[in-house]
C-alpha cells in the first residue's frame, strides 16, 4: 500500500532543523544527521505504532509500521531494503527498524517470543563486530552484506528467522588502506579482553604489535573498543553460544594476529620460519601439533597424475601468499560459522501451519554501499555491481511496473522518462560476454593467465560497451594506467578499477594441506568449521565456482527473494564527506538524489496512485462498510459492487476504474475505509459470538437440566432407599430389650454422610447464630484451620473488633483522627471494606524499632505514621502479598511475603481494649477469609520449621469451570447489517 508523497529538497535549512526524513510513496529518505538525536523512544514508538504513513512526520519508525501493518493485515510477505552510499547510515538505520519491530510485537510478553527478540537484536551487535570496521567513510562500515528474514505467526509475534550474508570482505584481514582498521573485533580482543583472556591467547594489548593490526593502531575512531567487546561477550551468551564455542572464537582471532607475524627466511635451498614459539602458540590456539603447523606454512603436498603424493617446499613469497591465504579463510569460515550458528538459534522450530497458521515474513536488507576510493579492487566492483543490481529492482518495481500497469489497465498516463540501469547489469553479469565471464575464462584457462592478459581480453570483448573503457581503448585519459586499470560508468558515477590482483580474488586459492590441518584439529568447533578438510589429497573434486560467481549467484537469488515481497525502501544520504553534524554539501546530496532515481520517484508518485488492489480484493475487505454490498452484492459484477462502495463515502473524484484494479490516488480516502471497518468489526465478531454462544447455551442448558434431572432423581431414590432400610432394621427396637442400640446402623448414601455425624448437630447451634457474626465466625473458621492447633491462644474465645484504630475504646486518643483519615483514604483509592488495623511497630534488618499503624483494605496494605496525623509510608497493593509467616509462641511478630521480596517485618500491639488479647489469630483469619470469599480459591497449612516457626502460605488461583464441548445446532438464515445492527431473517 503506498502512501503520500512529499517532494525531498536539498536545502541546508531542513538538515538544519534536523529534519533528516521525508517520504516519496512508502519509501523513505534519509540524510545521516552525523550526531546522536533524540527521537527513538518510547514516546516516539507509541506515536507511529498503529498509525498510517501521513498522519506523523516522517520517520523510519512510519515505514517499519507500514511494511508490518501490510503483512500483518493483508497476511502479505514485505521488504525493507536499505541502500545508500558508503557513511550514508544503513547499518544505523536497519537497527531502529529491528529495535521497532520488536518494541511493537508480543504485547501479551511470551517468554518464548521475548527470547526470540533478544536473539535477532543482539545478532547485530555480534555481527557489527566481526563484520564491520572503520574505513575513510564511515567508522562502522559493514564490510559484509546482510539480509534478515523475520517470522512471523498469524497474531503478528516474531517465531524466529534466517540471516544470510554475502561476500564478506575478508582481504581486509591482511591489508588495510591508509586510515583504515582491520575488522573491529581484533581491537576489540586486543582493547577490551581481560588480562587472563589475552594471557592464554598469548597475546598483548596493543595493536601495534600485530602485523595485521599495525595500521589500524592509530587510525582515529569513534568506536569503544572495550565497551562493544563487553557487549558482544553478552550477546554471545544471550544468543546462546557456550562458553567453548566463545573461548574457540577468540582462539582462532588470536591465530590470526600471531600468523601475522610470522616471518620467513630462505636458508640455502630451504625456507625457514622465524620463531618457532610463535609456531607452537599457534599449534596450542588451534589444538594441533607444532610439527603440522610447520609442514603447512612451509611444503604443499601435490598428487601426482600417476596418484603418487609427493610434498613441495614453498619459496618464500609462496609462504607468504599461504600464510596470508589461511589467515583469510580462517576469519571467512569463523564468520560464516557465527552466522549459521545464529541461524541456528533463531529458525523457525517445529513449525506446523494447519496447527500454527500462515508464517509470513519481513526481510531486512542492510547491504553495502556503493563505493568509489582512490584505490578500487575486486571487493569494490563486486560491491558496486550489488548495487546495480538493487537499483535495477527499484526501478522495476517503482518505475517500470507501475507505469506498465497504468498502460496496461487503461488509465490515462503520461510515461515518465528515467535511466534504466540493465545494461550496465549486462555488463558485469551476461553470459559469454561479461566481465565476471571473462574473469571465469581467465581463472579456469591452462597456463599462467596474468591480470594483464584478463584485462586485454576485456578490452576485446567489451571494447565498444558505451559504459566500459580502459587506457588503452581511451590512450588520452591521464587518469587510468596502461595495462592496469579499466572503468566502468555506473548508474552512481564512473569508477576505476585497478586489475592487479582480480584473478587470484577471484580463484580464492587456498592450499589443501590448511583445509586438512584444521580438520584435523582436537577442537571440535574447528573440525566443524573446515569439514573439506577430511577429503584425500588424491581424491578428484569438482572444480569450484569463483567468488565473482558465487557472489552473482547469491544476489541473483537475493533479488529475486525480494522482488516476490512488497517492497518498501529506506534510501540513505550523506550530507557531506567530512563527517560533520553542520556541514550540508548541496552538489554532493543532488548528486545522489539523481543517480538513485529519487526525482524520477516523486513524479512517478505525483502523477500516479497511491494505492491499487483487485476488486475481488477490495471488495471481500470493504464490502461490509456499504449496505448494499452486505453480506454479497446482487448487482452484475464486482467492479459495480465496488463502485458502490465508492460513491456510498464520497471518493468518486479520488479514483481511477481499471480493467481489473481500483486506483485510489490519495491514501487519506484508503484511511477513512479503514477506520470505518476497523469500527464495525468488534460489532461484527460481537454478532456472531452472540449468536455462536447463544447456541452454545441454549444446548448446554438442555443438557444440563436432563443431567440434573436425573441426578436428583437417582440421589432421591439413594436416601429413601437408606431410610427404608433403617426403618426395616429399627422396625422391632421397642421389643428389643436395649431399644435398639446394639442395631448397626446402615452404610448412608454419600449425600447422607456427614448427616449422620455432625450436620444435625451443627446445624442446630448455628442456626442461633446472627447474621451480623458470620463474618466473625467464618475468620475464626480460617484461622482455626490455618494455624492447625500451632499457637495455645490465638484469640479465638474474645470478640474480633477488626478496625482497631477506629475503636475508641482501644484508641480513644487517636480514633477520631484516623476516622477521618480513613474516610479521605476511602475515597482516594476507593476500597470497599477495612480488613484488619491497629498500632504496630516495625522492625529492620539492624533491629531497629518505630511506631507505627497497620491498615490492611480489600485492596492496599497500608503503613502509616500514627505521629504524622497517619501519613501514609508505604502502599502495597493486596496482590503483591504472597503469604505471611507467624510464630509458634505467644508473641504478636508477624512477617509478610510479596511478590517483589520486599517483605514486611511487625509486632502487632494488644491496644488498650484488652492487654492481654491475641490479635496474631485475627489477622490470619481476616485475611484468609477475604482472600477465599474475594479473590479464588485459598488453600493453607502450618508448617513448623526446625527452628518453631510456623509458615502460613496461601496462594489464589482461578479456576475456570470446565465445561462440555457438544456439537451445536447449526445457525441457519440468520444475517446481521453491521449499519442498522439488527438481525435479520434470509429469504
Amino acid at each position: 500500500m503506498a502512501t503520500s508523497v512529499s517532494v525531498f529538497v536539498c536545502v541546508p535549512g531542513r538538515f538544519e532543523k534536523a529534519r533528516i526524513y521525508t517520504f516519496i510513496g512508502e519509501g523513505v529518505v534519509s540524510v545521516n544527521p552525523y550526531k546522536q538525536m533524540d527521537i527513538y523512544g518510547k514516546e516516539d514508538i507509541n506515536a507511529y505504532r498503529g498509525r498510517e504513513l501521513y498522519e506523523n512526520p516522517p520517520h523510519l519508525y512510519a515505514v517499519a509500521d507500514a511494511a508490518y501493518k501490510a503483512m500483518k493485515r493483508r497476511a502479505k510477505d514485505t521488504c525493507i531494503v536499505v541502500s545508500g552510499e558508503s557513511g550514508a547510515g544503513k547499518t544505523e538505520a536497519s537497527k531502529y527498524i529491528m529495535q521497532y519491530i520488536a518494541a511493537i510485537t508480543n504485547p501479551s510478553q511470551r517468554a518464548e517470543v521475548e527470547s526470540v527478540k533478544n536473539v535477532l537484536l543482539k545478532s547485530n551487535c555480534v555481527l557489527e563486530a566481526f563484520g564491520n570496521a572503520k574505513t575513510n567513510r564511515n567508522d562502522n562500515s559493514s564490510r559484509f552484506g546482510k539480509y534478515m528474514d523475520i517470522n512471523f505467526n498469524f497474531n503478528g509475534d516474531p517465531t524466529g528467522g534466517h540471516i544470510n550474508n554475502y561476500l564478506l570482505e575478508k582481504s581486509r584481514v591482511v591489508q588495510q588502506n591508509g586510515g583504515e582498521r582491520n575488522f573491529h573485533s581484533f581491537y576489540q580482543l586486543l582493547r577490551g579482553g581481560s588480562d587472563d583472556m589475552l594471557k592464554s591467547l598469548h597475546l598483548h594489548n596493543d595493536p601495534a604489535n600485530y602485523v595485521y593490526t599495525r595500521d589500524g593502531a592509530v587510525a582515529t575512531t569513534s568506536y569503544n573498543d572495550r565497551y562493544s567487546h563487553n557487549a558482544v561477550l553478552s550477546a554471545l551468551n544471550v544468543i546462546g553460544f557456550s562458553e567453548e564455542e566463545i573461548h574457540s572464537i577468540y582462539r582462532i582471532l588470536g591465530t590470526i594476529l600471531i600468523l601475522g607475524n610470522l616471518q620467513f627466511e630462505t636458508d640455502r635451498e630451504s625456507v625457514l620460519v622465524v620463531g618457532m614459539e610463535d609456531v607452537s602458540h599457534i599449534a596450542e590456539l588451534i589444538s594441533t601439533e607444532p610439527n603440522n603447523v610447520t609442514k603447512s606454512l612451509l611444503y604443499r603436498t601435490v598428487a601426482t597424475g600417476a596418484g603418487e603424493v609427493i610434498e613441495k617446499g614453498h619459496s618464500e613469497k609462496e609462504a607468504c601468499f599461504g600464510r596470508d591465504a589461511f589467515t583469510k579463510a580462517l576469519y571467512e569460515r569463523l564468520f560464516g560459522w557465527i552466522v549459521s550458528r545464529i541461524n541456528a538459534v533463531i529458525e523457525v522450530k517445529d513449525y506446523n501451519p494447519v496447527l500454527h497458521g500462515k508464517n509470513t515474513v519481513i526481510g531486512v536488507l542492510d547491504i553495502y554501499g556503493f563505493e568509489i576510493f582512490d584505490n578500487n579492487s575486486f571487493e569494490q566492483f563486486c560491491i558496486n555491481y550489488c548495487n546495480e543490481k538493487l537499483q535495477q529492482l527499484f526501478i522495476q518495481l517503482i518505475l517500470c511496473q507501475e507505469q506498465d500497469e497504468y498502460k496496461r489497465e487503461g488509465i490515462t498516463w503520461q510515461h515518465i522518462d528515467y535511466f534504466n540501469n540493465q545494461i550496465i547489469v549486462d555488463l558485469v553479469e551476461q553470459p559469454h560476454k561479461g566481465i565476471i565471464s571473462v574473469l571465469d575464462e581467465a581463472c579456469l584457462s591452462v597456463g599462467k593467465v596474468t591480470d594483464t592478459v584478463c584485462l586485454e581480453s576485456m578490452d576485446a570483448k567489451l571494447g565498444q560497451h558505451p559504459h566500459y573503457t580502459s587506457r588503452k581503448l581511451a590512450p588520452s585519459d591521464k587518469t587510468m594506467e596502461f595495462h592496469r586499470d579499466f572503468r566502468i560508468r555506473h548508474y552512481a558515477g564512473d569508477v576505476t578499477y585497478s586489475v592487479e590482483g582480480f584473478l587470484d580474488k577471484n580463484k580464492d586459492p587456498l592450499f589443501q594441506d590448511f583445509k586438512r590441518l584444521m580438520f584435523n584439529s582436537s577442537n571440535p568447533v574447528m573440525k566443524e568449521m573446515w569439514p573439506d578438510g577430511q577429503l584425500s589429497i588424491t581424491e578428484v573434486t569438482k572444480r569450484p565456482l569463483t567468488a565473482a560467481t558465487l557472489f552473482k549467484n547469491s544476489i541473483v537469488a537475493l533479488v529475486e527473494k525480494l522482488s516476490c515481497k512488497e517492497p518498501y525502501y529506506v534510501r540513505c544520504i550523506k550530507p557531506n564527506d567530512m563527517k560533520s553534524p553542520a556541514l550540508f554539501d548541496d552538489a554532493r546530496c543532488q548528486h545522489q538524489v539523481a543517480y538513485l532515481g529519487l526525482l524520477e520517484n516523486v513524479r512517478v508518485r505525483r502523477a500516479g496512485f497511491a494505492y491499487r488492489q483487485a476488486y475481488t480484493r477490495f471488495l471481500q475487505r470493504y464490502k461490509m462498510t456499504c449496505e448494499y454490498t452486505w453480506p454479497n452484492h446482487l448487482m452484475g459484477t464486482d467492479r459495480e459492487a465496488v463502485e458502490a462502495i465508492v460513491t456510498q463515502h464520497g471518493f468518486q473524484d479520488d479514483v481511477a476504474y481499471g480493467h481489473t484494479k481500483l486506483f485510489v490516488r490519495t491514501p487519506k480516502s484508503l484511511f477513512t475505509l479503514e477506520q470505518e471497518r476497523a469500527a464495525l468489526i468488534p460489532v461484527l465478531v460481537l454478532f456472531l459470538q452472540k449468536v455462536w454462544r447463544g447456541a452454545l447455551a441454549r444446548m448446554r442448558c438442555r443438557r444440563m437440566r436432563a443431567i440434573f434431572v436425573i441426578m436428583g432423581c437417582y440421589k432421591r431414590y439413594k436416601v429413601k432407599v437408606h431410610f427404608w432400610e433403617v426403618a426395616r432394621r429399627f422396625a422391632n427396637v421397642c421389643n428389643m430389650a436395649d431399644y435398639g442400640k446394639s442395631v448397626e446402623w446402615p452404610t448412608p448414601p454419600a449425600a447422607l454422610t456427614q448427616f449422620h455425624s455432625i450436620t444435625w448437630r451443627a446445624w442446630q447451634i448455628v442456626k442461633n447464630i446472627p447474621p451480623s457474626d458470620m463474618g466473625e465466625i467464618r475468620a475464626k473458621v480460617a484461622a482455626l484451620g490455618a494455624l492447625n492447633g500451632e499457637r495455645k491462644d490465638w484469640g479465638c474465645g474474645r470478640s474480633w473488633e477488626r478496625d482497631y484504630l477506629a475503636n475508641v475504646r482501644d484508641s480513644h486518643q487517636s480514633s477520631s483522627n484516623f476516622i477521618l483519615f480513613s474516610q479521605e483514604l476511602r475515597n482516594k483509592d476507593e476500597y470497599n471494606q477495612v480488613i484488619f488495623s491497629g498500632f504496630c511497630r516495625k522492625m529492620n534488618r539492624f533491629n531497629k524499632s518505630s511506631d507505627r499503624a497497620l491498615l490492611i483494605t480489600d485492596k492496599h496494605i497500608y503503613k502509616l505514621d500514627p505521629k504524622k496525623q497517619f501519613k501514609v509510608l508505604k502502599r502495597l497493593p493486596l496482590e503483591v502479598i504472597t503469604g505471611l509467616s507467624v510464630t509458634a509462641g505467644v508473641d504478636q511478630m508477624v512477617a509478610l511475603h510479596t511478590s517483589s521480596q520486599d517483605d514486611v517485618l511487625l509486632y502487632i500491639q494488644r491496644g488498650e481494649l484488652c492487654p492481654d488479647q491475641d490479635r496474631i489469630g485475627e489477622l490470619v483469619g481476616r485475611l484468609i477469609d477475604h482472600f477465599t470469599r474475594s479473590v479464588a480459591t485459598v488453600r493453607g497449612w502450618v508448617r513448623p520449621s526446625c527452628t518453631g516457626l510456623a509458615w502460613l502460605k496461601c496462594w489464589a488461583s482461578n479456576r475456570k469451570d470446565a465445561r462440555s464441548n457438544p456439537r451445536a445446532d447449526k445457525v441457519k438464515n440468520l444475517s446481521f447489517c453491521p449499519r442498522t445492527r439488527q438481525l435479520t431473517h434470509c429469504s
